[in-house]
């Protein structure tokens, strides 16, 4: 493809684009196709020949479309907001169309120096200390792992550089709430603890955070038997409820045994820029490490997660690898993001951040923050009201977990009751909703925050919840 033929499809895409994004509040909001179907549309062998643009384009819209959940859409309330404001779409499509090869500072200057000035503008917005140092990761789940390998090698004095974990008398620890994301015991699992030393933390029974106390008797029952407390894993935002994990508390436990705290926001970490929800992170700038994602509620298109750490040589000394064929005369002057994550190579993903943060404004982004607050607020105060339905959890940011329960309908048939109604929502096409279990029993998570998410779709949502539970009129 030459540059005139790639500005030629370019344009066309672009507004196919811009005409796909008008059209999502039209479109089912699940993907409407059973599996394998998306595949048997498609050719099993690739083409020999150039096929032409607007054939693809055609394919794009007949085949793929309707295989993709629009996270898009003002009915989406499913899991978290995965938002993809086109201000970051087109830092996107730039970063692309500049194929920048982000292995050393050497090899794309300007990769490392604009990806060092949005963390730290987003670490200044979000009123972190100076102290953290910043780098992007694919998600918040690359980054668990990452600080598990740096804790992991702080627990057992560099290990990696000698026999590893196996030539280790004590198994190293690692301490993590039950609501905590799935990334966590998978990083645990993939950074060589062994499912045997993950210890579930007992949480508080109606706020659903972590209890410190508990925290403290395992340690101590664990620095018993002989083994060492390496890295606790706090959630500020759990995934089901949006708990908040007591990080000030949890430091205090850790640095008593000289563990790692790194603090998983992952979603919630975009409230931080909130003045006034910042309250709810007292404490994270005493953690080790904190990752969030711009790529979920605050709007950057993925893949675009924040690592910070505030002493990056542990981390370095951890991931740095210096091949011969990689050296420069530069090195002692720059940042070498290789030796702040996993990959070697890297996209340039900081455009994403740089254009959204500069297209459409921090106070504009802040607005539709505070937007998704009172529209979740608003909502919970309807279940509140509305006979036969319960909140179940505190509303602590833009998260409801709510539960209809007809008078009379207990345990296994409250269950069904409330899979058969939450599918029924769902099969209307207008509203994704996810399922999810707290205490053992099925509730409903209304995630408030698609960009396009107004307070008449909250509203309609209301309304189409009471009509699927047959409480209209009631």
């Amino acid at each position: 493809m030459t540059p005139e033929e790639f500005r030629a499809a370019g344009h066309a895409l672009v507004d196919w684009i811009a005409d796909h994004r008008a059209r999502v509040p039209d479109l089912p909001v699940a993907a409407q196709v059973r599996p394998g179907e998306v595949r048997a549309a498609l050719p099993a062998h690739a083409p020999d020949a150039p096929e032409p643009f607007a054939e693809v384009l055609a394919d794009l819209e007949r085949v793929v479309v309707p295989g993709v959940t629009q996270t898009q859409h003002p009915g989406f309330y499913g899991w978290f907001p995965s938002n993809a404001s086109l201000a970051s779409v087109l830092g996107d499509i730039a970063s692309g169309g500049i194929g920048a090869l982000g292995i050393t500072w050497q090899s794309a200057p300007a990769l490392t120096e604009v990806e060092q000035v949005v963390t730290d503008w987003l670490r200044e917005l979000c009123g972190l200390s100076p102290e953290w140092r910043g780098a992007i990761q694919d998600t918040a789940s690359t980054a668990c792992l990452v600080a598990m390998l740096a804790a992991r090698e702080r627990a057992s004095d560099g290990s990696e550089h000698r026999g590893g974990l196996q030539s280790l008398d004590a198994p190293l620890v690692a301490y993590t709430s039950p609501h905590a994301h799935s990334s966590v015991p998978k990083a645990v699992l993939l950074a060589g603890f062994g499912a045997d030393n993950l210890r579930y933390v007992d949480v508080d029974p109606v706020t659903y955070a972590m209890d410190a106390e508990a925290l403290r008797r395992a340690m101590v029952d664990d620095v018993a038997a002989g083994r060492v407390p390496a890295v606790v894993v706090a959630a500020v935002g759990t995934t089901g409820t949006t708990a908040m994990d007591p990080v000030p508390a949890i430091v205090e436990v850790a640095r008593e045994h000289g563990a790692w705290v790194h603090v998983d926001a992952a979603m919630a970490g975009s409230a931080m820029l909130l003045p006034e929800m910042r309250h709810l992170f007292a404490g994270v700038d005493d953690a080790d490490s904190l990752a969030w994602n711009p790529h979920k509620w605050m709007g950057t298109v993925l893949d675009t997660s924040l690592l910070y750490v505030r002493d990056v040589d542990e981390l370095v000394s951890v991931m740095s690898t210096t091949p011969s064929y990689l050296r420069a005369s530069t090195d002692a002057e720059v940042v070498q993001y290789k030796d702040w994550g996993i990959p070697l190579g890297r996209r340039f993903r900081a455009l994403k951040l740089w254009f959204h943060l500069r297209l459409d404004g921090v106070e504009a982004i802040r607005a539709r923050l505070r937007r998704d607050l009172e529209n979740a607020r608003w909502l919970a105060e309807q279940v509140e009201a509305e006979p036969g339905w319960r909140v179940l959890t505190p509303v602590t940011l833009q998260t409801v977990c709510l539960r209809h329960e007809p008078e009379g309908l207990t345990g296994d048939a409250l269950d069904a009751h409330t899979l058969a109604w939450v599918e029924a929502a769902n099969a209307t096409g207008r509203v994704f909703l996810g399922a999810s279990q707290l205490d053992g029993r099925w509730m409903v998570r209304v995630s408030v925050g698609a960009e396009a998410t107004e307070r008449e779709d909250v509203e309609a949502l209301w309304t189409l919840l009471r009509e699927v539970t047959g409480t209209v009129g009631d």
